[in-house]
C-alpha cells in the first residue's frame, strides 16, 4: 500500500479541514477518529450535536482539538451560510427564506461550509445518494475557473502478492458521466492525468480505451475515442496520451508489443479513460472484486474546491482514505492559486 501511505503522508502535512456531512453515522465518526489519530485532517463532523457527541463518547486517544461537531439546526454559522446561500442562487429563484430551509440540510451546509473558505473539502455519500450529494457540490461549489466539466475518477491500488505490476492507477469516467462525447471524454483524459500526478508525483501515462487497438476495428464508438485522444493532445501536446488501446495493449507490455508497436506508453499506462460510464463503472468493479484491487471513489474532479462522494457501503477505512484523497487535493488547490 505503498500509494496509500504516501497520499495519507502528503495529507498530513497539509493541515486542511474536512467537512464530513453525515456526522452522525457510527462509520464516519469512526474514519474521522482515525484521520485525527493519523494527523490526516482536522475534521468538521455535521449532525445532531447530541448524537455526535454519543458516537464519538466511545472513541479514545485522538486530540478533540481536532474535532469540532457543527449542527445545522444551532450553530451560529448558519444564518450567515443562508445568506451567502441566497446570494449565490437568488439568480435561480432561490428566496431567502427557503435558503434559510436548505441550509439545514447536511449536505448543503457541509458544501457551504468549502464554499465560505471554513472548510477546505468535504466528503458525504455513506448514507446520501450520489445524485444529492453531486448536485450540492455542482450548484454551491460549483466548477473550477478553467474547468469544462465536472468528472470522476477510481484510484485503484494494485498492491496484492498476486499484481505483477504494482502501484496507483486511474479508472475514469466510472461514475458520472454517462455517455461522452469526443470533446468531454478529452477533458476527462487530462483531468485524470492532473488527478493522478497531484495524488502520486509521477507522470500521467494516459490511456484512451476502446474494444479497437491502432485501427483494428472501424466503428462509430472507435472514432469518438481516436477523437478524443486528438482534441487532448492538441490541448496539451506535453501529455503522454494514446488511443485508442484495447486495455491489455495498454497495461502488458508484452501484449503493447505485439499489438501497438507505435504506442509511447508501451503497455505501461497508468490512467485509463474509458469511453462511457457502462464500461468503466463495470471495469473497475471487476478489477475490484476478481483482481482484489483496492478502489478509492468515486473522487470527484473539476469542482472549484473539493467535494467527494462515498459508496453507500463504505468502511471507516474507505472514509480515512477519502478525507486523504479530499486533503490533498485541496492541498493542490492551494499551490495553483
Amino acid at each position: 500500500m505503498k500509494p496509500l501511505r504516501a497520499i495519507l503522508g502528503t495529507a498530513s502535512a497539509s493541515d486542511k479541514i474536512i467537512a464530513l456531512s453525515e456526522g452522525d453515522d457510527p462509520r464516519v465518526v469512526e474514519g474521522a477518529v482515525k484521520a485525527v489519530k493519523e494527523n490526516v485532517a482536522r475534521i468538521i463532523l455535521i449532525g445532531d450535536r447530541a448524537e455526535v457527541s454519543a458516537l464519538l463518547s466511545a472513541h479514545e486517544g485522538y486530540d478533540p482539538d481536532w474535532i469540532d461537531i457543527h449542527d445545522p439546526a444551532t450553530s451560529d454559522l448558519t444564518p450567515g451560510l443562508a445568506q451567502a446561500l441566497y446570494e449565490r442562487r437568488k439568480h435561480k429563484g432561490l428566496t431567502l427564506d427557503e435558503a434559510r430551509q436548505q441550509i439545514t440540510n447536511r449536505l448543503t451546509y457541509a458544501a457551504m461550509l468549502v464554499q465560505q473558505d471554513i472548510a477546505d473539502g468535504t466528503v458525504g455519500g455513506a448514507v446520501e445518494t450520489t445524485s444529492d450529494t453531486v448536485r450540492a457540490a455542482l450548484q454551491i461549489i460549483g466548477t473550477g475557473p478553467e474547468t469544462a466539466m465536472v468528472s470522476s475518477f477510481f484510484l485503484m491500488l494494485f498492491c496484492q502478492d498476486h499484481h505483477d505490476v504494482k502501484g496507483a492507477r486511474i479508472f475514469a469516467d466510472c461514475g458520472l458521466v454517462v455517455d461522452p462525447n469526443a470533446q468531454e471524454m478529452a477533458e476527462i483524459a487530462r483531468a485524470s492525468a492532473d488527478s493522478y500526478t497531484t495524488l502520486t508525483g509521477d507522470t500521467a501515462r494516459v490511456a484512451m480505451l476502446s474494444f479497437s487497438t491502432s485501427g483494428s476495428a472501424e466503428h462509430p464508438k472507435v472514432s469518438k475515442v481516436v477523437e478524443a485522444t486528438q482534441i487532448a493532445r492538441a490541448k496539451d501536446p506535453t501529455l503522454l496520451i494514446d488511443g485508442e488501446l484495447q486495455f491489455d495493449a495498454a497495461f502488458v507490455p508484452e501484449v503493447a508489443a505485439t499489438k501497438a508497436t507505435e504506442s509511447p506508453l508501451k503497455g505501461e499506462a497508468n490512467v485509463f479513460v474509458f469511453p462511457s460510464l457502462n464500461a468503466g463503472n463495470l471495469g473497475y468493479k471487476i478489477a475490484q472484486r476478481i483482481g482484489g484491487v483496492e478502489a478509492i471513489g468515486p473522487v470527484l474532479q473539476g469542482l472549484a474546491k473539493p467535494a467527494n462522494d462515498l459508496s453507500r457501503g463504505c468502511s471507516s477505512e474507505d472514509i480515512l482514505h477519502m478525507i486523504a484523497v479530499t486533503a490533498v487535493q485541496a492541498q493542490h488547490n492551494d499551490a495553483g492559486t
